[in-house]
């Protein structure tokens, strides 16, 4: 796996490129990244499939011929599960193999070789497409990034592990910030949730929380206790 150019913007889009092109992919990396994205390359198939597991992209750039998978299989496996737009590249250029790839859900077809910037131009085009409600699903407050579509909190663009419950506490907390809610609010917001059993209290939850997005979990910033009130989430946030 490599990483494309550094990108000091952790809001910056997130492209992963499955390709085993070494040349190619470093060129497109780099072309990428120049423009504004973040990019990280898979050399295989399932070392795609394992990145995809674990992090989001807003976009994948797919080679239809692998040394381990084939493109079209593999395109078919991540539509099933995701809405992720797909880019394919295909050196064949055969044209049963864009219709295919469109029809099992590919969003745009490019045949090798070409140039940097009409990748660039397809990809922008499919992440307007399909990027706009996804990106009005994110909240932001400060490094902190709160995907409601993914159900994915992230801080500096790093995923932060919590659970599902966890999670909608957090984004009730978040559409709510700056407003008190006590801890009998919480409960009563979190009634109908298709979640978890809660087994434990609302304190414990913040607490998981708090370990997951704050720099101090013991000195918080951005959950704030009201002794004796309940919870309030920091409107501000600039760190």
């Amino acid at each position: 796996m490599r990483m494309g150019r550094p990108d000091t913007d952790a809001m910056a889009e997130r492209i992963l490129m499955i390709d085993d092109d070494n040349r190619l992919a470093g060129m497109v990396s780099d072309y990428l990244g120049g423009a504004g994205f973040r990019v990280t390359v898979a050399g295989t198939g399932h070392e795609g499939e394992a990145l995809l597991k674990r992090q989001t992209f807003d976009a994948v750039i797919l080679d239809l011929m692998l040394p381990d998978a084939d493109g079209l299989d593999l395109c078919r496996k991540l539509r099933a599960s995701s809405d992720v737009p797909i880019l394919m590249l295909t050196a064949r250029g055969e044209p049963m193999d864009k219709v295919v790839g469109l029809e099992i859900g590919a969003d745009d077809y490019l045949a090798k070789p070409f140039e940097p910037r009409e990748l660039q131009a397809r990809l922008r085009a499919i992440l307007r497409r399909k990027g706009g409600t996804a990106k009005s699903e994110i909240l932001r407050f400060g490094r902190l990034e709160i995907d409601k579509g993914a159900r994915v909190v992230r801080i500096d663009g790093e995923e932060r592990t919590i659970t599902s419950y966890q999670f909608t506490i957090l984004l009730m907390l978040a559409e709510r910030a700056g407003r008190v809610l006590s801890r009998d609010a919480l409960m009563d917001l979190l009634k109908g949730e298709k979640l978890e059993a809660f087994d434990r209290s609302v304190d414990v939850h913040i607490s998981r929380i708090r370990a997951a997005i704050e720099d101090d979990p013991k000195k918080p910033r951005r959950i704030l206790t009201l002794r004796g009130t309940g919870y309030v989430f920091a409107k501000d946030q600039d760190r």
